[in-house]
C-alpha cells in the first residue's frame, strides 16, 4: 500500500512539547483532524490517502498520546484539551475560521470548542463524538472515591515483544483491519522501550477513572451555540452504545442530542465499526469532501 507522505513538527503548546503531523502542501486549504482516546494523529493516514482534492491536513497528537509530551500530573483534565486546541488553531490559523474534524474523544472536544469559539470554526465534522451517559448527583461520592483509589495505584501499559504483536492486538480489537493497515498503525501506536519491548504511546494515567461528572446539559449548551454547519458521521456497526446507553434508549438520546445542532447533516458509514476512519476510509473521505466543498 502506497501512502501519501507526511511530515512531523513539534511545537510547545501550553508548556508541553507537542507533536503535529502534516500532509499536503503549504497554502492548500487547511483541514484539522483530531484523534480519539488512545489513538494518534497518524491514524488518519488512510482517510488522507483517499482525499481527491488538495488539502493541508494537520493532525496533532493530544497531550499524553503519541509523540506529544505527557503532562506529568495525576490526571488529564478535559478542559486542557480545549485550551490546547485553541492554541494549536491560533498557531496555524490565527486569522481565519477553520475546517475542524474530530473522532470519538476528539469529536467531543471539537464539539465543545465550536460552541465556545463559534467564530473560529468554518465547518465541523464529528465522527462518533456523541458523549457519555449523563452523570447523576448521587454518583458523585463514589466517583470521587474511585478516582482517589485509582491515584494510589500505579497505572501501566502492556508491553509487546515486537511490532507484529502490537499489530495483532490492534486486529483483535478491530478484526476489519487488514495486515498492512495494522502494521502501519503499530509503527505509530507504539515505541520500543529500554528493555527492547514495544509499549503503547499513551500515558497509562489515561486509563484511570476520571473524577469529574459528565453534565450533558452543559455539552448541549455548547452544541446549541455552534454556528458552523456540522457533518455528523456514525458507523452502522458502532459500539457507541457502550458509553451512550443501550439501544433503543441510546438511539433516542443520540437523536435528542443531535437536535441541538442548528445545521447538521447526518451520514452513515456501512460495514464499519467505531474506528470508521480505518474501516471505510474511501467512503468517509468522500463524505468529508462533499461536505467541505458544498
Amino acid at each position: 500500500m502506497t501512502h501519501k507522505p507526511s511530515r512531523s513538527e513539534f511545537l510547545t503548546i501550553r508548556g508541553l512539547r507537542s507533536h503535529v503531523r502534516h500532509w499536503g502542501k503549504e497554502g492548500a486549504p487547511k483541514l484539522f483532524m483530531m484523534h480519539g482516546w488512545m489513538d494518534v494523529g497518524a491514524s488518519f493516514q488512510f482517510v488522507v490517502d483517499e482525499l481527491k482534492h488538495d488539502w493541508h491536513v494537520i493532525a496533532p497528537d493530544w497531550r499524553g498520546f503519541g509523540l506529544s509530551q505527557r503532562n506529568g500530573l495525576d490526571t488529564y483534565w478535559f478542559p486542557d484539551y480545549l485550551a490546547d486546541l485553541d492554541a494549536i488553531l491560533r498557531h496555524y490559523s490565527p486569522d481565519q475560521a477553520v475546517n475542524l474534524l474530530g473522532h470519538s474523544m476528539g469529536g467531543n472536544i471539537v464539539g465543545l470548542y465550536a460552541g465556545a469559539r463559534p467564530e473560529r470554526v468554518k465547518k465541523l465534522i464529528n465522527l462518533e463524538g456523541a458523549g457519555l451517559r449523563s452523570s447523576r448527583p448521587e454518583q458523585a461520592p463514589g466517583r470521587y472515591a474511585k478516582w482517589m483509589d485509582s491515584v494510589l495505584e500505579k497505572q501501566e501499559m502492556r508491553a509487546y515483544p515486537n511490532q507484529a504483536a502490537v499489530a495483532a492486538r490492534l486486529q483483535k480489537t478491530n478484526p476489519r483491519l487488514s495486515d498492512d493497515k495494522a502494521a502501519f498503525l503499530a509503527q505509530h501506536w507504539s515505541a520500543q522501550n529500554d528493555a527492547g519491548e514495544w509499549e503503547i504511546l499513551g500515558d497509562p494515567i489515561h486509563k484511570q477513572a476520571g473524577p469529574l461528572p459528565y453534565h450533558v446539559d452543559d455539552v448541549m449548551a455548547c452544541w446549541s451555540a455552534i454556528t458552523a454547519p456540522v457533518l455528523w458521521v456514525e458507523a452502522d456497526q458502532t459500539n457507541m452504545w457502550d458509553w451512550m446507553g443501550a439501544k433503543p434508549a441510546g438511539r433516542v438520546e443520540l437523536e435528542r442530542r443531535l437536535g441541538h445542532l442548528r445545521d447538521v447533516t447526518k451520514k452513515m458509514v456501512y460495514d464499519a465499526g467505531h474506528m470508521l476512519h480505518h474501516d471505510q476510509p474511501a467512503d468517509l473521505a468522500r463524505m468529508i469532501e462533499e461536505f467541505l466543498l458544498a
